[in-house]
């Protein structure tokens, strides 16, 4: 049911660094692009969406969870 994707890895470690990334520098990007103090938690909490998104992606699954997702909806298929 699991396999591993190099191309699943890469882009996961994107998304992963981007996360990790938007989370150390979380001030200097509220401050620029979301409009200062008030976002300051609301972008460290995107950036470790991004990081268990990135994790996901990265061990590929999010194709696992997925597919269990759509069967659940949809059984017969």
């Amino acid at each position: 049911m699991w396999e591993f994707s190099l191309t699943s890895f890469l882009i996961g470690l994107l998304i992963f660094a981007g996360g990790g990334a938007t989370v150390v520098f979380y001030r200097q990007i509220a401050e620029n692009v979301a409009h200062g103090v008030s976002s300051y938690d609301k972008t460290k909490l995107f950036g470790l969406i991004f990081i268990g998104i990135g994790f996901l992606v990265m061990t590929n699954l999010h194709v696992t969870l997925l597919t269990l997702l759509i069967k659940s909806i949809f059984p017969g298929l």
